[in-house]
């Protein structure tokens, strides 16, 4: 049987994949989208963040799965 991951540990990972996906998006998108709406802006960052965290994540909770579980 597998153990679970400890939850705090999870919310970390989730947040260190996060929080630099945002800061590049934003960097990148801004200048772009910048003049919407702030409804607007904050559907077109997500349409995109979250299909990539959803590729990170799986990825990260396999590197970090001993220190997740320990």
């Amino acid at each position: 049987m597998t153990k679970k991951p400890v939850k705090w540990k999870m919310a970390l990972v989730t947040w260190l994949c996060i929080y630099p996906l945002l800061n590049i998006l934003f960097f990148f998108l801004m200048p772009l989208i910048g003049h919407l709406h702030v409804l607007l802006r904050t559907l077109v960052i997500t349409l995109i963040l979250v299909p990539i965290m959803g590729a990170l994540l799986g990825f990260l909770q396999t590197k970090f799965w001993t220190w997740l579980t320990k």
